[in-house]
């Protein structure tokens, strides 16, 4: 793994320049995708990449993170901008939520990202990855009717993820095809042990490689009836004739309506949604960092503010950080978060100076790409770790995979959720005390050593448990070790010791004298964190 980069931006260029490029040519579909989705202006997804891009790649402390329009958004977006009518009225929706989530910063509403398993997260990984290689195999064989950054179960073309693989066997593209596997074919050369002692291809990525080959192709087989790619298998970038076109395609929103109520709940639900998919991306992509630096959550909400008030403020989508684009810029060998600004710079450049040229680039040079990445999300030897680890890992990694797959990211990760929550429940149900049989006989005192925490939930197994003490037996209730005792469970103790009196039980109680609802956390604050200034006055 090597020594942590420090944020040496000139020495990182060499691995930044090139990630950074990879990430804008699988981007910038996406975000053209992701905005068609939402029903918005087309421009509008390019906008939200160059603001996630260059104003949050400066001001976020993330890293490797890579911030644009998320598809997890685009039923939220579509659904407000046709409550309110107007795409204007919505950018200011934008605008609010963007406040929303720089107050969620300042009351420290990051620390939530703390609370994800790592098992959830993994099987967020590892979902996103499956859907990833779902969703790009159509585009792979030519079948382009569903948009990129598409990547609910039930699509925007009226099919599943899984019917459309079959209803594309009818639409087989020869041409789009054969882009496909030469491009896979390059990729596969280019992770090769012997291609990285080139010096060459060490610093020109294999994706760069395969796309620029898919052009060629595409020119190449222009003249060929039954290889030649349509408009719809291409990238279709806005082309703006002069400066002046340019500059036509940002919209400002309208304040119009900042007294409608609608408005401000619409923009709490774009923050909060917006914010948990950050919250979770940001765990992942740490977790993939090969560093494993860690990003503060809370400024994380900050920046992701001030870039959803920007775009908002000049025509663009809600932003996120999202996992698809981090992941590429991990895979792509980036180093710090100069790769983050590059890829916005090179959305800027490209939809002013050379939309053309983009709009040559075939969607299944892309969907090779996004189909390696896929794969490395979505490893086998990763199924067989959690596997390894027990059901209590596997069980909601599996749960996630599969939610993801059939509704979509958001909802798969809260079952994820929600399967890991109650897995605690049931486990702090079932473990109120420790007891050992082999310590025991008949002529020896039975020691309940109670566990570290003691909550409500273990109300029903400790009371059950006094009910089939022996008469006449010698009890010992141990709390030395305990951090923490519910109020309704001392309440079962207490009646227990009166109870006890009417059955000849001898009742013995240790460690209830001290304070058993301690806070170690400050403790540890107040004992080792305290500032030097007040350590001297101490002595």
């Amino acid at each position: 793994m090597g020594s942590q980069p420090k944020q040496d931006y000139l020495n990182n260029l060499r691995y930044d320049i090139p990630a950074s490029v990879v990430v804008f040519l699988v981007s910038m579909p996406l975000c053209l995708g992701i905005a068609l989705t939402s029903g918005a202006p087309l421009f509008s997804g390019i906008i939200a990449g160059m603001i996630g891009g260059m104003l949050i790649g400066i001001i976020s402390s993330s890293s490797l993170g890579i911030s644009g329009p998320a598809a997890g958004l685009a039923v939220i977006v579509l659904s407000a901008i046709q409550e309110l009518q107007t795409f204007e009225v919505f950018l200011y929706v934008v605008v609010v939520a963007g406040v929303f989530q720089i107050i969620l910063g300042l009351l420290k509403a990051g620390v939530i990202g703390y609370y994800f398993p790592n098992s959830v997260i993994k099987g967020m990984l590892s979902g996103i990855g499956i859907i990833i290689i779902l969703k790009q195999i159509p585009h792979a064989f030519g079948y382009d009717k569903d948009p990129e950054g598409d990547y609910a179960f039930f699509q925007v073309d009226g099919h599943t993820t899984f019917s459309e693989l079959t209803y594309m066997l009818e639409y087989i593209s020869p041409g789009a095809l054969t882009i496909t596997l030469i491009s896979m074919a390059i990729l596969i050369l280019w992770e090769q042990p012997f291609m990285q002692k080139i010096g060459a291809f060490s610093l020109i990525r294999g994706p760069l490689v395969a796309v620029i080959t898919g052009i060629f192709l595409h020119l190449l087989f222009r003249d060929w009836d039954n290889f030649a790619l349509n408009s719809d298998q291409l990238v279709n970038i806005p082309v703006a004739e002069s400066a002046a076109a340019f500059l036509g395609q940002f919209t400002f929103p309208d304040f119009s309506q900042w007294n409608n109520p609608d408005v401000y709940i619409l923009a709490l639900t774009l923050a909060i949604v917006a914010s948990l998919e950050t919250l979770v991306s940001v765990e992942a992509i740490d977790k993939l960092d090969p560093y494993r630096r860690v990003t503060p959550t809370n400024q994380e909400l900050l920046a992701q503010g001030t870039g959803n008030i920007i775009s908002g403020l000049i025509g663009g989508l809600p932003i996120s950080q999202v996992i698809v684009r981090s992941s590429v810029n991990i895979q792509s060998g980036a180093r710090t978060k100069l790769s983050a600004f590059m890829y916005g710079l090179l959305l800027l450049i490209s939809a002013m100076a050379i939309p053309r040229v983009l709009n040559l680039i075939p969607l299944s040079s892309l969907a090779a790409i996004l189909l390696v990445v896929g794969y490395k999300l979505a490893r086998p030897s990763l199924f067989k770790e959690m596997y390894s680890k027990g059901q209590n890992q596997f069980v909601p990694f599996i749960v996630t995979v599969l939610g993801i797959i059939f509704t979509n990211l958001l909802i798969g990760i809260t079952l994820g959720l929600v399967v890991a929550i109650f897995q605690i429940l049931w486990n702090n149900y079932k473990v109120p005390y420790h007891f050992k049989s082999e310590d025991f006989d008949d002529n020896q005192q039975i020691n309940i050593q109670l566990s570290e925490d003691v909550s409500f939930l273990n109300k029903v197994s400790i009371l059950h448990t006094f009910n089939r003490l022996p008469n006449n037996s010698q009890v010992i209730i141990d709390a030395s070790k305990t951090k923490n005792i519910h109020p309704d469970v001392l309440e079962i103790i207490e009646d227990f010791q009166e109870n006890a009196k009417t059955r000849g039980i001898t009742v013995q109680l240790i460690g209830f004298q001290k304070d058993l609802l301690e806070d170690p956390v400050n403790h540890l604050e107040q004992a080792v964190m305290v500032k030097p200034d007040k350590k001297r006055k101490r002595k």
